[in-house]
């Protein structure tokens, strides 16, 4: 955990007290464990943990810097990245972990009662069902998700969850600044404004990453998203 503790301190700024690398070293440990089972995640070692799950996780920071969320909703969560170590490193955060896949909402719970973490709702559901729902829709500070889908397929399921004034955050592969000249017709539709792309660096990984923030500059129009599938399928 040495090695995590200084990357995370060189490339965010951030300081992992004993408290939080404890959670950490539980978690990786209860991904490993789970993963022989049920393959919730394509990385199995301890290196790629820390490094693409952990690393990547805090690289949000990035995004929003000193003025941290209140609310966070993780679209496409997984086996819960980038929100349950975004909330071990902010206890106060309230975070909403949203998945499809039954098998990995259920990891997600099991993280939640063994880390002993409050404020976190764990939901299993589709975000073309979710995103039209009254205690969910423009209900968040930020909705973040990674390798979800493309940017305007992504957007169309993340805006219907941010409040006006609050910010979308995809976590995108090398494709990413690409992307937004792709979504630029999707976020005018559903109410956001492309406000930046930065630039992500972790040890080890050659690939580029990027952080592309979208602001919600109006409400998002009440037919998106549309029914199940058809955003995939007819992107805006």
């Amino acid at each position: 955990m040495q090695k995590l503790t200084r990357h995370t301190q060189e490339l965010f700024g951030l300081h992992l007290n004993e408290n939080q690398l404890n959670a950490l070293a539980i978690y990786e440990r209860e991904l490993l464990i789970w993963n022989e089972k049920f393959n919730l995640t394509a990385i199995r070692d301890v290196e790629g943990i820390r490094t693409k799950h952990f690393l990547d996780s805090f690289s949000c920071v990035l995004a929003w810097q000193d003025e941290v969320p209140q609310t966070l909703l993780d679209l496409g969560s997984g086996a819960g990245f980038p929100g349950i170590p975004l909330k071990i490193i902010y206890p106060h955060l309230k975070l909403t972990l949203v998945d499809s896949v039954a098998k990995k909402v259920k990891f997600c719970q099991h993280i939640v009662e063994s880390l002993h973490l409050d404020n976190v709702k764990v939901i299993h559901a589709r975000a073309e069902m979710l995103g039209k729902h009254p205690k969910h829709r423009e209900n968040y500070d930020w909705a973040v998700a990674r390798a979800v889908a493309q940017l305007p397929v992504l957007s169309e399921y993340l805006l219907p969850f941010v409040k006006v004034g609050g910010t979308m955050l995809a976590q995108k592969g090398e494709r990413g600044l690409a992307e937004t000249q792709d979504a630029e017709n999707a976020l005018q539709i559903l109410g956001g404004k492309l406000r930046q792309a930065i630039p992500v660096t972790l040890p080890s990984v050659v690939e580029e990453r990027y952080l592309v923030l979208v602001d919600k500059v109006s409400t998002t129009p009440a037919k998106y998203p549309r029914r199940e599938g058809v955003p995939s399928k007819k992107a805006l």
